[in-house]
C-alpha cells in the first residue's frame, strides 16, 4: 500500500468514525475545556477523539450516538461479569439504602476477605484499598519495611500502577530523553528492571544487588506489557532466587486472578510472599487488596507503630457488597467456560491471520488475549514494541466502526456473558478490517 493509498484508507476509516460519533466529538470538545486531554484516564485517549459511552448491559455497550458495541475491553478486564449484572446491581442498591461507607470496620470486609483467603492459599492475611496502584504501593512498602532493604526488582514494561516505583521502566520509548519524567530520582535509582523470561539477566541482577533487594514484583501475565505470559521456569527462578537472598516475592494478580479460582499462582504452582489484587474482586466498583504471609502483614497491626495504612474508602460498603457477589459468581465452572471461550478466540485468530496472510502473533492465557502484528513471537516488552504500531490505531478505529470495542493497543478479554456468537462476530469484523489494511501490514512486517 503506497503512502497515498494508506492516507486514503485512513481518511475513509476516520470519516466513517466521525460520522458515527458526532455527539462524542461535541462532548470531547466540552471535556477538553475542563480536563487536560478531555479525559481523566490517560489510557482512554485515542485519535481523533474517544467514543463516549453512556450505558452497558452484559457484554454490550452503547455510546451517546446510540451505536452499540460488543465490549471486549470490560473496563480493562475489571468487569468480568459484564455491565449491570442483576445480582451485583441488586447488592449495590440494597447496600446504598443502608449506607455506602462507614468510619468503622464492617462484616462485609471480613466476608470478602474470607472468600479471597479461601481461594488463595498464600493469602494468610489481607487488607483492602481502592486500586491496584495502591495495592502494589503498599505491598512494596511492606516488603521494604519487613526486610529493612531498599531496592526492588521488576520487569521491563511491567505495569503495577502509577506510583513512582511502579512506573520505572514502563516507557513506550525506552530510549527517550526523559523516560522517567516526574519521578523521584532516588526511586529510579532503587528500582531495577530486567527483560521478561530472561533467567540469565535476572541471575546477574541478583548477584549484583541481592544483599539490598527487598522485593521482586511481577505479573504472571504482563497486561500492559503485551499480555505476555511468563515462562514457568522464569517465575520459579525469581521466586527461589528472591527467597535465597532474603527478598520477598510479590505476585501482581490484579489482572490474572480471573484465570483460576486461586489465580495465576494456582496455574504456575507458585506461592508468593505477597499478592496484590484488584479489578474483578470489586464487581465494577473501585477496589484493591494486598496480602500474604501473616508475619509480613503483621506490620500493619494497629498499635505497634510500624506501618500505617488508611484510606477514607478502604473497604467501603458499596465495594464490599459488589465484590462479594462478583467473587461468588466467579465459580470454577464460570472460569473454565470463559477460558475456553478465550481459547476459541485464539484459535479463530490464527485462522483469520492464515486466511488474510497477515503476519501476527497471539498471546495470553485463558480469558486474556493479546494481538501482535509481527512475524516473531514476542518474549518480552521490547519485542512487543516491534509490532506494527503505526497501523494499530487505524485497525482500532476500523473495528470500532464495525461495532467492536477493545483497547487501542491490541488486547481483548472475555467476560462471562460472552458466547460463541460474540467471538464469531469479532473474528468476522477483524477479518474485514485486516483485508482493508492488509497491504500496509505486509509492508510493515517486511521492514
Amino acid at each position: 500500500m503506497t503512502t497515498v493509498a494508506l492516507r486514503q484508507t485512513a481518511e475513509i476509516i476516520e470519516e466513517t468514525y466521525r460520522a458515527r460519533t458526532a455527539k462524542s466529538a461535541t462532548l470531547y470538545e466540552a471535556a477538553s475545556t475542563v480536563m487536560p486531554g478531555g479525559n481523566t484516564r490517560s489510557a482512554l485517549h485515542y485519535a481523533p477523539y474517544p467514543t463516549f459511552l453512556q450505558e452497558g448491559h452484559g457484554c454490550r455497550v452503547k455510546d451517546v450516538d446510540q451505536n452499540e458495541y460488543i465490549d471486549f475491553l470490560s473496563n480493562y478486564t475489571s468487569l468480568i461479569h459484564g455491565h449491570a449484572h442483576p445480582a451485583i446491581v441488586r447488592a449495590l442498591h440494597e447496600q446504598a439504602l443502608r449506607g455506602t461507607a462507614f468510619a468503622s470496620p464492617t462484616y462485609t470486609q471480613t466476608r470478602l476477605a474470607q472468600l479471597l483467603i479461601a481461594r488463595i492459599p498464600s493469602l494468610e492475611r489481607l487488607r483492602f484499598c481502592n486500586s491496584g496502584t495502591e495495592a502494589t504501593l503498599m505491598a512494596i512498602r511492606a516488603a521494604k519495611a519487613f526486610t529493612r532493604r531498599n531496592k526492588i526488582l521488576k520487569l521491563d514494561g511491567g505495569y503495577h500502577g502509577t506510583h513512582d516505583a511502579a512506573l520505572v521502566a514502563c516507557s513506550e520509548d525506552p530510549d527517550a530523553a526523559e523516560p522517567n519524567l516526574g519521578l523521584f530520582r532516588g526511586v529510579v535509582a532503587d528500582v531495577l528492571s530486567m527483560p521478561a523470561n530472561d533467567v540469565r539477566s535476572a541471575a546477574q541482577l541478583f548477584d549484583l544487588h541481592g544483599r539490598d533487594l527487598a522485593a521482586v514484583i511481577v505479573e504472571p501475565v504482563m497486561g500492559a506489557g503485551g499480555m505476555l505470559p511468563l515462562d514457568a521456569e522464569f517465575i520459579h527462578f525469581l521466586s527461589g532466587a528472591a527467597r535465597s537472598c532474603g527478598a520477598l516475592f510479590i505476585l501482581d494478580e490484579v489482572i490474572t486472578f480471573r484465570l483460576a479460582t486461586g489465580g495465576a499462582q494456582e496455574i504456575y504452582s507458585v506461592r508468593p510472599d505477597l499478592t496484590t489484587l484488584g479489578k474483578v474482586i470489586g464487581g465494577g466498583v473501585p477496589v484493591g487488596a494486598f496480602g500474604g504471609r501473616a508475619d509480613v502483614m503483621a506490620l500493619f497491626e494497629p498499635g505497634n507503630g510500624r506501618l500505617a495504612h488508611s484510606g477514607t474508602f478502604n473497604g467501603n460498603e458499596a465495594t464490599m457488597a459488589a465484590g462479594i457477589v462478583a467473587v461468588e459468581l466467579l465459580t470454577e465452572d464460570a472460569i473454565r467456560r470463559i477460558n475456553q471461550v478465550g481459547d476459541r478466540l485464539r484459535e479463530g485468530l490464527h485462522e483469520v491471520f492464515g486466511r488474510t496472510g497477515v503476519a501476527a502473533q497471539v498471546t495470553g492465557i485463558g480469558s486474556l488475549v493479546g494481538l501482535h502484528f509481527t512475524s516473531k513471537p514476542p518474549r518480552n516488552y521490547r519485542d512487543t514494541l516491534q509490532s506494527s504500531r503505526k497501523v494499530l490505531p487505524l485497525l482500532h478505529l476500523s473495528l470500532m466502526n464495525r461495532g467492536m470495542f477493545l483497547a487501542p493497543r491490541g488486547f481483548v478479554c472475555i467476560s462471562t456473558p460472552m458466547a460463541e456468537t460474540e467471538i464469531d462476530m469479532f473474528l468476522g469484523a477483524l477479518e474485514q478490517s485486516l483485508l482493508d489494511l492488509k497491504p500496509e501490514f505486509q509492508k510493515v512486517d517486511s521492514l
